[in-house]
């Protein structure tokens, strides 16, 4: 009988035992789709420059986020005349976006318009597809052209079915106002302050007209934590337009400490930086 019992507990322990390494295993899978995206909780980070939370102490906050101080392929950078090479041949950049629903978020340190996951399209680079995830605006501008930083940037974030990340920037002057962020004025403004969210239905990313003929391309990182490195970017070169109240809203609306939530210029150590002429329009590629 005790033989019987001693049987059936090293039964349960052989079990146990088991269960425990599959949970470790599935744990250790599941952190690389989590730690490639942005980080959303903005009290974690802050980009005063008094602030122990600032961008100079980003990379010391968390051992996840070592690369914001130890990359070496950091974003944003200057894209200078005397770095860039012009290349004067088309890239292989397909846009192929289309109406998805669309969630406008105010995540504290800066408004978001997050797309349901894949269902907006997406674009092909170097035969990978980057599907569109959600799109974000930085002001003053976080990438500067021969060291001027203009007043506003959007980035739309793709990814692709391994996690990897490609993402188009679009810099912003002021002038007239830009139209598709026009759309979601009315329900920033209810946000001010606040963490929260408005559902707005079917939004068409393709109204956004990046438009131009030249972009720029070099590898870069997230410019928020955990500084994700391999990142893809792309910068529109055509510069557009955007009024002063509408820049004035989408930093009211945010937290204090993030006003102005562009993260300090990156070193581009031995990066290169190219700049493509093409005959084309970036949004006729699709």
């Amino acid at each position: 009988m005790k033989s019987r019992q001693h049987q059936i507990g090293n039964n349960n322990s052989i079990f146990l035992l088991g269960c425990f390494l599959v949970l470790l295993l599935l744990l250790h899978c599941q952190p690389k789709s989590v730690m490639a995206q942005e980080v959303e909780d903005e009290r974690e980070f802050d980009y005063l420059k008094e602030s122990k939370k600032g961008p100079q102490y980003w990379g010391d906050i968390k051992k996840e986020w070592a690369a914001c101080k130890n990359g070496e392929t950091q974003s944003p950078i200057d894209l200078s005349n005397q770095r860039v090479e012009i290349i004067h041949k088309p890239e292989e950049l397909y846009i192929n976006y289309k109406p998805s629903n669309a969630t406008v978020k105010n995540r504290g340190h800066d408004i978001s318009l997050q797309w349901e996951n894949g269902e907006a399209g997406s674009i092909t680079i170097n035969s990978t597809d980057y599907f569109l995830q959600q799109g974000h605006w930085h002001s003053p501008s976080e990438h500067s052209i021969n060291g001027r930083r203009y007043d506003m940037e959007l980035h739309l974030v793709h990814a692709s079915k391994d996690y990897k990340i490609a993402v188009i920037g679009a810099l912003y002057k002021i002038g007239p106002a830009e139209p598709f962020l026009a759309q979601l004025m009315n329900n920033i403004s209810t946000m001010i302050d606040g963490k929260d969210e408005r559902n707005m239905g079917m939004i068409d990313p393709r109204e956004i007209e990046l438009g131009g003929k030249r972009h720029y391309r070099y590898m870069g990182s997230l410019t928020v934590p955990p500084c994700t490195e391999g990142v893809i970017w792309t910068i529109n070169r055509k510069v557009k337009t955007v009024s002063r109240e509408q820049v004035k809203l989408l930093r009211e609306a945010v937290h204090d400490y993030a006003e102005e939530n562009a993260r300090p210029l990156q070193s581009l150590n031995t990066r290169e930086i190219h700049l493509y002429d093409s005959p084309e329009d970036i949004n006729n590629r699709s």
